[in-house]
């Protein structure tokens, strides 16, 4: 799929599948959405069997980070 043909869903997903995730700032930023409709989304892909790993920084005052760990049926 081109980047010009991915969906904001495919952004938010390809985002989460890079080995340092993506924070909620990141996300809010590739997609344009407010932070509540990241966090919308983030429960859609959960609903339809996407596990979704929520990292909270070891440093102070550091950002949480959100990873795409599987897929229902072994996808990622």
């Amino acid at each position: 799929m081109s980047k010009s043909n991915q969906t904001k869903i495919d952004k938010v997903q390809h985002l989460l599948r890079r080995p340092s995730g993506a924070s909620l700032e990141a996300l809010c930023k590739a997609t344009g959405w407010q932070p509540h409709s990241v966090r919308a989304a983030l429960s859609g892909l959960r609903k339809k069997g996407v596990t979704i790993e929520r990292r909270t920084s070891d440093k102070p005052h550091g950002f949480s980070t959100y990873h795409l760990t599987a897929n229902k049926g072994g996808e990622s």
